[in-house]
Order: C-alpha cells, then sequence, then structure tokens
C-alpha cells in the first residue's frame, strides 16, 4: 500500500528528538510529524505530548521524491473536528425545518459554529499574553547580554582605549 499526499493513516511514534517525531507506517515506512504540526497548541517540549509507543492518527502532508513522507497530527485532528461540524451544522438545520419553534431558528447560521469554535476566548488570549510577555522579557535579557559582550570585545562603553 503507497503512502499518497492527504491520506490519513495510523502510526505508531518510534523517536522522538527536540523538532518532532518519527512514526511508523504501513509497509515498513516512516514519517516525521514536525513539532509545529504536532498540536493547535504551541508545544515546548515534544516530551509532554508525545512518548514513543504513543498510538496516533496522522494526514500525509507531503512525499518527497527521495522517500521522506512529512505528516501532521495538527491537519488529521482538525479534519475530524470540521466533519463533526458539519454534521452538527447539517443536524441543527434539519431540526429547524421541523420544528419552526426552535430557541435558535431566529440566530444566524455562523453564531452557532462561533460558540463551537471557541475562537478569542479570554483564556487563549491571557494564554497568548503570557507567552508574549514572557518572550519579550527573554529576548530584552538576552539582548543585553549581547550588548554587554560585544561593548567589551570592541572597546565600546567601559572599554580602555589608547
Amino acid at each position: 500500500m503507497a503512502i499518497e499526499e492527504g491520506a490519513k493513516v495510523t502510526g505508531t511514534v518510534s523517536g522522538i528528538t527536540n523538532f518532532g517525531a518519527f512514526v511508523d507506517l504501513a509497509d515498513h515506512q516512516t514519517g516525521l510529524v514536525h513539532i509545529s504540526q504536532v498540536s493547535n497548541r504551541y508545544v515546548k517540549n515534544i516530551h509532554d505530548v508525545l512518548t514513543v509507543g504513543d498510538q496516533v492518527t496522522v494526514k500525509v502532508t507531503k512525499v518527497a521524491d527521495d522517500g521522506k513522507i512529512a505528516l501532521s497530527i495538527k491537519a488529521a485532528q482538525n479534519d475530524e473536528q470540521g466533519d463533526h461540524h458539519d454534521f452538527h451544522r447539517d443536524h441543527h438545520h434539519h431540526d429547524q425545518h421541523h420544528h419552526n419553534n426552535d430557541q435558535f431558528a431566529h440566530r444566524p447560521a455562523n453564531h452557532q459554529r462561533q460558540q463551537h469554535h471557541g475562537f478569542g476566548g479570554r483564556h487563549e488570549k491571557s494564554h497568548f499574553d503570557d507567552m508574549l510577555a514572557n518572550y519579550m522579557k527573554e529576548s530584552e535579557s538576552r539582548l543585553s547580554t549581547l550588548k554587554r559582550q560585544t561593548d567589551g570585545k570592541r572597546g565600546g562603553r567601559g572599554g580602555r582605549r589608547s
């Protein structure tokens, strides 16, 4: 069975690195899930999300000419969630036609989709704000350390001049 782009397959995590996880697929083939494709949320340490031996459903995002296979757990999850939302929307639409007294019938169709997705929630925004604040603090610290080291070597502020 050849692995094709766009296919969703199940595999076993066989190895973990700092940049991603290797997943054993059918026919003794192995693909890589880059750390950015592991979850919809930011993953700092892949070991917090995956361990060797985990069964995962992945989507094949690319099959290179040299045989390398790029995989995405995130895309496979998004596909499954999309299928669920389409079913729910169609089911709700069907109910509206049969129950005109439905309390949601007067709301626009996209209102319910927004409720289910939960985009822009306070928790997600505060999580992002915290991450941004930590990044800025760390960045400023690294910049000041780098500036201090560079000035000392170049004879800048505080350095001796002849």
